[in-house]
């Protein structure tokens, strides 16, 4: 089941026609992970710290399917759809009441505080579990 974060849309996140600018997705996704991350009980600031490793996005594909304006209130599902050794990725969708606005799909890697590619740790590994491929595949457009 995917996770859900509501997001509303502020008059700075929209551009001079009204409809929420593009990139702003790709704030509204990052902060529905950082959610998501938080749900599994995953610490990231933690992780750093004992770990020595963080998560960074390697590769987007964004679809924007249709336009979301100023005072709507929006919903992100994040959803696992593959992990691997040193990669995890997501499905990750906005929608407006039962109308998808934006897919994505997002790679993160795992990589040493200096920047470094790093395995994810089999803690880690272990909270999102053995069967990870059988989450749900990121939805055609």
């Amino acid at each position: 089941m995917p996770h859900s974060h509501l997001i509303r849309v502020y008059y700075e996140d929209t551009d001079l026609a009204g409809i929420v600018y593009y990139a702003n997705y790709l704030k509204f996704i990052e902060r529905a992970r950082t959610e998501w991350v938080r749900s599994l009980g995953i610490d990231q600031v933690r992780m750093k710290a004992e770990a020595g490793i963080v998560f960074a996005v390697r590769r987007v594909e964004a679809d924007y399917l249709r336009p979301a304006k100023f005072d709507d209130l929006l919903r992100v599902e994040t959803a696992l759809v593959q992990v691997s050794g040193a990669r995890i990725v997501l499905a990750q969708d906005v929608w407006r009441g039962e109308e998808r606005l934006f897919a994505s799909q997002v790679t993160l890697v795992c990589l040493t505080d200096q920047g470094a590619p790093a395995r994810l740790p089999a803690d880690l590994r272990a909270i999102f579990g053995p069967d990870a491929k059988q989450f749900r595949q990121h939805p055609a457009t």
